[in-house]
């Protein structure tokens, strides 16, 4: 049996493990092998995921809206903050549909989700540029998104199987 109490503070930690992967992503040079501008691995994904399996659509909807608004406070600004928020609020709705699919596993859900990042990056720089120019842009990072989505899904992949290998006891859930 969950509690409301354990499920806020889980919601809590999330939000601090998913700023961290966002920040420390900020460092990693994927430029130098990806030579386009822009291109994240998409780290702090893997949490937003885990919180949607987990704790459902509400709870990784707070964890996402809370990591986008810190990260900007952390050196984004408004400017990364509206395509960390388009980005990020349209691939939770993907994967929240793309779960439902019973013929999906959690790579096809983090493939959906890595698509839709994309594409609302770019409906955000369409807006702010008030350009539809930047759409020429979403092929190569959708192609891109391929990579990172695997990678996502993988990383989701094994965070789910260790975390099935913990006792229910130990995780802090109770048994019924």
């Amino acid at each position: 049996m969950r509690t409301k109490t354990r499920d806020i503070t889980l919601c809590a930690m999330l939000v601090a493990l998913s700023l961290a992967l966002s920040l420390a992503e900020r460092m990693i040079p994927l430029e130098a092998v990806i030579p386009l501008p822009g291109v994240k691995l998409g780290l702090a994904n893997i949490v937003t995921m885990f919180a949607l399996y987990e704790l459902g659509g509400r709870y990784a909807l707070a964890v996402l809206v809370c990591r986008c608004a810190l990260a900007s406070l952390f050196g984004g600004g408004f400017t990364a903050l509206a395509f960390s928020l388009a980005g990020g609020l349209l691939a939770l709705a993907a994967m929240a549909l793309a779960k439902r699919a019973p013929f999906l596993s959690v790579y096809g859900v983090s493939l959906c989700g890595a698509a839709c990042h994309n594409a609302g990056q770019i409906l955000a720089a369409m807006a702010l540029l008030r350009s539809v120019t930047v759409a020429a842009y979403l092929p190569f990072l959708l192609l891109v998104s391929v990579g990172t989505g695997l990678l996502t899904g993988f990383a989701a992949s094994c965070t789910f199987r260790a975390l099935a290998a913990v006792p229910r006891r130990e995780r802090g859930d109770r048994e019924c």
